[in-house]
């Protein structure tokens, strides 16, 4: 049959350039969706403006995250996250040394706090009616953290609901794909290791020189 096959060369098209200012779509997943809400996102990013001695960059990833979310009356009531935006806007820590000098941004990183909070309430009150449904978690998945949170307490010498110990497995938690396997069990057995035999991090951790987003990250 090859007598009757034509050959001809292939020919090198050069890839075509994309228009310069054109628009790149992405594909839209579940969690993406405004009124998709993770309640452990929310309290995860509620711990890290809680804690002190936070960036201005930590605190404005925090606000810009929560922005992005529109969380049901259910979870505004069970995690007093717009509560407590409205405190920490109004917060008089804003003066305090321990911020960064520019006080101009950090207002602003306050004053995103604020917006956000009037936001939901705006949604709230237009669709009150709206039923949102709710994913409880599994008794293995709670017992499952709490070990982490007791571990964790132990190397750091504090109690076991200390917001540094808390804002440590709901990392651990959150880059796992919020799953208890493998990687999970292996990065807290990591994190705690490390807590334990090296001094010179936990003292870093504990006085927030080492955010806790990027020590979790290392020892995934």
């Amino acid at each position: 049959m090859d007598k009757f096959v034509i050959r001809t060369p292939r020919i090198q098209n050069s890839p075509q350039k994309k228009a310069p200012g054109g628009k790149i779509y992405k594909q839209a997943t579940i969690e993406s969706l405004k009124r998709v809400v993770v309640i452990e996102d929310i309290k995860r990013w509620k711990t890290t403006l809680e804690l002190p001695d936070q960036t201005r960059e930590n605190l404005v990833e925090a606000l810009q995250e929560l922005k992005k979310k529109i969380p049901s009356r259910e979870v505004l009531k069970s995690t007093r996250i717009g509560m407590f935006l409205l405190n920490f806007m109004k917060s008089a820590c804003i003066l305090s040394p321990s911020f960064p000098p520019s006080l101009k941004q950090i207002t602003s990183a306050y004053c995103l706090g604020g917006e956000n909070e009037c936001n939901w309430k705006k949604y709230q009150i237009k669709h009150r009616s709206r039923i949102s449904p709710k994913e409880q978690e599994s008794r293995k998945e709670y017992a499952w953290k709490k070990d982490t949170r007791l571990l964790g307490s132990s190397a750091f010498e504090l109690e076991m609901d200390h917001l540094l110990v808390e804002n440590i497995e709901q990392e651990a938690f959150h880059l796992c794909s919020r799953l208890i396997n493998g990687p999970y069990r292996r990065t807290v057995r990591a994190l705690v290791f490390t807590l334990k035999h090296r001094a010179e991090i936990r003292a870093q951790v504990k006085n927030g020189s080492l955010p806790v987003g990027t020590f979790v990250q290392n020892h995934k």
